[in-house]
């Protein structure tokens, strides 16, 4: 009697270490990143490198991480398997897809997206036909200009109390980036966390050749969150190319070095993990 029930034990036992083992290999939540990776070579070097740089940080931190280039994706079915959405260099060009968004965040999901990913210019090949994905959801309405070329800035923490920014020192310098102007003045949005802005002593920030695509003033937000969401925008995403002299379109890529800042790369990561365990909760930080 008492060999079958220590056997009777084991049998417990070593169902409960694999159910736990099981539950250790799971990962703590699934991201899915969106991109198109057609048109801009600095924005197609940037994808290339997130789609390296973001496996190894899953690895790293027991997360999963998948990548596609067909929008079609986008609904509801597919977005059920995720808790965090990334959108790399573009937005969803149809309004299927764009209603299936609206609703994944309406309903709790989490997002991140980079640099051309909240463009919009009406006239151009991407116009602001989105009045809830860039007025309401960013809150920054259209683009309006930009920096040339890309260089590094001052980044200064806006907020020092989002989870985004934990561990961050007051500033810190970016990877070189080309930096844009918005539409609306977020500041005056109450819905709007500004968490990074360029620090006044990145002044002049660009090179030109145009006068106009250097900055000497201003106030330009480079990271922020909206309250009503789980969300983060980044304005950083563009490489360092130098679109002024010849370069190589097979080895392009490797001029994207947007993750090899440490506290850059802190800030992406930091936010992620933010995201991913925020699923259905709504919950934003007070500060």
């Amino acid at each position: 009697m008492m060999m079958k029930l220590n056997k009777y034990v084991m049998v417990l036992l070593l169902a409960l270490y694999g159910s736990i083992s099981m539950a250790q290999n799971q990962p703590k939540f699934r991201v899915i990143a969106f991109y198109t990776a057609k048109n801009d070579m600095a924005h197609i070097s940037f994808v290339h490198e997130a789609n390296k740089w973001f496996p190894q940080m899953a690895a790293k931190y027991n997360f999963s991480y998948d990548s596609t280039s067909n929008w079609n994706n986008l609904n509801a079915a597919f977005l059920a398997k995720y808790q965090v959405v990334i959108f790399l260099d573009t937005r969803p060009p149809s309004n299927e897809q764009r209603a299936a968004f609206e609703t994944y965040m309406k309903n709790g999901g989490g997002w991140m997206g980079f640099h051309y990913s909240a463009f919009a210019l009406t006239p151009s090949d991407d116009p602001q036909n989105w009045d809830w994905y860039h007025n309401e959801f960013l809150g920054a309405g259209q683009y309006v200009s930009n920096t040339w070329r890309p260089v590094s800035a001052i980044l200064r923490v806006e907020d020092r109390h989002h989870p985004a920014t934990k561990g961050l020192p007051a500033t810190f310098k970016s990877q070189p980036c080309e930096w844009y102007r918005w539409q609306f003045d977020l500041r005056k949005n109450p819905d709007i966390d500004i968490l990074c802005s360029i620090d006044s002593t990145s002044f002049p920030l660009g090179t030109g050749p145009k006068l106009s695509e250097i900055w000497h003033s201003g106030y330009y937000p480079i990271v922020w969150s909206n309250r009503k969401y789980n969300m983060v925008y980044f304005n950083m995403g563009h490489n360092d190319m130098d679109y002024e002299h010849k370069y190589d379109k097979n080895t392009v890529e490797t001029l994207s070095h947007t993750f090899d800042g440490e506290m850059q790369d802190k800030l992406v990561m930091n936010t992620l993990l933010w995201l991913g365990g925020n699923r259905h909760k709504n919950l934003y930080p007070q500060k």
